[in-house]
């Protein structure tokens, strides 16, 4: 008697994130809900990564970085960390204004040189 392994690779499947789709404007009293599926997602995948598609939020604004910043805290909590994806630009810039940083789908680690981007050297700089 034989049985038919389940679909897709075991390791590669534990290693898939879970998603989270934020949609619309989000209320205050929304947030601790979203909070509580942020920590129950993660520590029902047990990947320790929730990718938060955060595309349909709308224009960026202080009330988006509130959210993303109490998602953050409770995703940390749960011992694991939010991933940006569908993120406006300028969500990354105000983001980094108020000196929060967040990992995004697509982008370099900031320790990895973008591909193809070399570092110019002048002439008569000196050798490090």
């Amino acid at each position: 008697m034989s049985s038919v392994p389940p679909p897709g690779l075991p390791i590669v499947d534990a290693m898939t994130p879970a998603v989270l789709v934020l949609a619309g404007p989000v209320t205050r009293d929304e947030v601790p809900g979203l909070c509580d599926e942020v920590r129950g997602r993660l520590e029902a995948s047990g990947v320790g990564v929730l990718v938060c598609d955060v595309g349909g939020l709308g224009p960026p604004g202080l009330g988006v970085v509130d959210l993303l910043a109490r998602l953050q805290l409770a995703a940390r909590r749960a011992g694991g960390r939010i991933r940006l994806r569908d993120a406006d630009p300028s969500l990354h810039a105000l983001l980094d204004l108020v000196g929060l940083r967040f990992e995004a789908e697509g982008q370099p680690e900031q320790r990895e040189p973008a591909l193809g981007v070399e570092e110019a050297v002048e002439p008569g700089d000196p050798a490090v």
